[in-house]
Parts: C-alpha cells; structure tokens; sequence
C-alpha cells in the first residue's frame, strides 16, 4: 500500500468512527429552572394584576393616525406618549409571563385601571385597607400593581451622501433612528401584613436603526411608533418576570440510543415523545442486562429522565450508579454537570 492510499485509508476509517460515535447518542433539549433572586414568599401563590398609572390624560391614538403625526414633524422629534395600549400590553403580558412560570395563579380584573392619588412622578401607594378589600374580592394572596408607567419616544431622520468607490458616484440614503425609554414603578402589596414585598423601579431603552434608499421604501419596513411602544411595555414585562419568579434555561442533554436493540426502541419513543415507554425500557434493562455497557447505558438515561423530572438527587446517584457499573466519559462529564447543578441550587436556597 503505497503512503498516499494509506494516508486515505487512514482518514476514512477515522471519519467512520467518529460518525459511529455521534450517531451512538440522542440529543435532547431540556429546560432547567432558575430560581429568581426577588422571588416572593412561598405563601403567597397568587396575584391581582392591577394598574394605576393610566388616567385621563392617557389615549389610544391609532397606529396610523400616531405614525402620521410622526411624520408631520419630520420624524425628528423627542415626546413622552401616555399610550393606554402599551399600558394595557404591559399588564396582560405580566399576567401571561407570570402564570406560565408555574409560580403564580394570576387574575386580571376587567376593570383593571384602577382610580388613584399621583404626584409628579408616580401614584401614591395604595391604602391598605383598599389593598385587602380587592385581595378578598378576587381571592388572592396579594397585589401586583403597576404605580407608574412613562414611555419617551425620540426619533431621527436624516438623509446622507454616500461615496461609492467601485463606480467613482455619490448616493443618497434615508436614514431613522427611533428609541422608546421606557420607566416603571411596579410593587407587590401584601395585605396580611401590611407589607410592600416588592418596589422595583425599571428603566431601560429600545433602539430601532435602519436606511434605505428613499423615505418611502425606508418607512414601508420601519417598525411604527405604536408597535415600538407595544415592544418596550413586553420588553418591561419580560425583565420584571425574571425578577420575581422562576425562569427556564435551555440546555441539551445526550441520551445512548445504540448497543442493544432495546435502546433503539427507547429511543424511537422518545422520537414520539413518549418518555414513560422509554424509562420502562431502560429500568428493565438496568435491572436484567447483563452486558456492563448496556446497564451502564441504561442507567445514564434513567439519570437524564430523573433530571428532567426535577429529581436532582436521583440524577446524580443513577449516574453514579452508571459511572461504576462501567466507565464511560460522556458519564462523568454528565456528572460534572449534575455537579454544578447542585453547587448552584444551594446557593440560591441559602
């Protein structure tokens, strides 16, 4: 065999391998919760969502009556908007951010925009005897009321000359800068106590920038001012949300899908997402195979299924359990893992 069909023969049986070794593994994508720093006190499990910020000076300007004013000015303009939409979004998206979290049931009143004292910058804080009139008609642990709102919106336009060197020519762009500083003062008022568990003020800033090669084409795909809003009140809900519940991470996990016939079964179930069939292959194989890579295989996946299921303790003893039945590197990297984890969940129970 002379050295250059050597050199190839060598190559190919490596990219045979490491094909065989990829395809021995099924990847899975799990969430992992994390637990929120300001999370409220297991006892209260749920909220009434409520605003009061929106009065009378607040409006509901259509999209195209609002983008038109815009463009009155030369969309060149710095104004603070009272937008009841964005106000309303905010609330709602809230409402839905916070129930799907798993932490909180969550009611939303029809008449949610509720009378209130203001001063200059934001409502003042509500009576408490207000706070557990409303917490006993809607049967709920506390309030989560939204006390100021503010959305500054600041827009650009301008035109620029641009040099083009390849065909030795100038070209004119239209350019639109928009930004939406949005404000909130959001509390959670706790009315067996008397206690304002949560006063969390949030400011932050959304940027859109784009040019094109006229106004016309510019605005046709521009992001209107009414939608910005929209975007800045979910963007708020979104920041808030992780400071007081649990949020998800997504992480990906490799399952052994090859060896025994029997994996492979599993791992068509969990194709079909149909984990209980899997988990009941791996248990018997856990406990009947007698092939040590088989049983350490099992073991591993029943390790993978235990995490998803919450079970951190489990996870970690299936994996041992798998680590000393026979040695496998994807196992103690697992376990490494699983170790982190833990490190991790202890530090935020402390």
């Amino acid at each position: 065999m002379n050295l250059s069909i050597k050199k190839y023969y060598v190559i190919w049986i490596s990219l045979l391998i490491f094909l065989g070794s990829c395809s021995s593994f099924k990847t899975v994508t799990i969430e992992l919760p994390k637990k929120a720093k300001n999370e409220l006190p297991a006892e209260i499990q749920s909220l009434l969502l409520i605003n009061r910020t929106v009065d009378e000076s607040y409006t509901d300007v259509p999209s195209d009556t609002l983008q038109q004013l815009f463009f009155d000015k030369g969309f060149s303009t710095d104004t603070i908007i009272k937008d009841i939409q964005a106000a309303d979004t905010m609330l709602k998206a809230l409402g839905d951010l916070l129930f799907e979290s798993g932490r909180y049931d969550i009611v939303i009143p029809e008449n949610r925009f509720i009378a209130h004292e203001s001063n200059a910058f934001f409502s003042e804080s509500m009576p408490w005897d207000e706070v557990k009139t409303l917490c006993e008609e809607f049967n709920t642990d506390a309030i989560l009321s939204v006390d100021m709102f503010s959305t500054r919106v600041i827009c650009k336009y301008d035109k620029e000359s641009y040099y083009n060197p390849v065909d030795n020519g100038f070209y004119t762009a239209s350019e639109a800068h928009m930004a939406v500083v949005y404000e909130s003062l959001l509390k959670v008022y706790e009315p067996e106590n008397e206690k304002v568990l949560v006063r969390e003020f949030m400011r932050d800033t959304i940027i859109w920038e784009d040019m094109a090669g006229s106004a016309q084409e510019l605005f046709r795909h521009f992001t209107p001012v009414k939608q910005a809003l929209t975007e800045a009140a979910i963007a708020l809900s979104l920041d808030f949300t992780e400071k007081i519940s649990t949020s998800w991470i997504a992480e990906q996990r490799k399952l052994f899908s090859t060896g025994d016939n029997q994996l492979e079964t599993a791992a068509k179930y969990i194709d079909s997402g149909d984990w209980t069939s899997a988990v009941a292959v791996w248990e018997k194989l856990a406990k009947e195979s007698t092939s040590k890579s088989t049983k350490s295989k099992a073991l591993y996946n029943l390790a993978v299924a235990a995490e998803i299921q919450g079970d951190l303790e489990k996870a970690i003893s299936l994996g041992l359990n798998s680590y000393n039945t026979q040695f496998n590197q994807q196992t103690y990297d697992y376990l490494e893992r699983l170790k982190y984890r833990k490190l991790e969940l202890e530090k935020q129970n402390r």
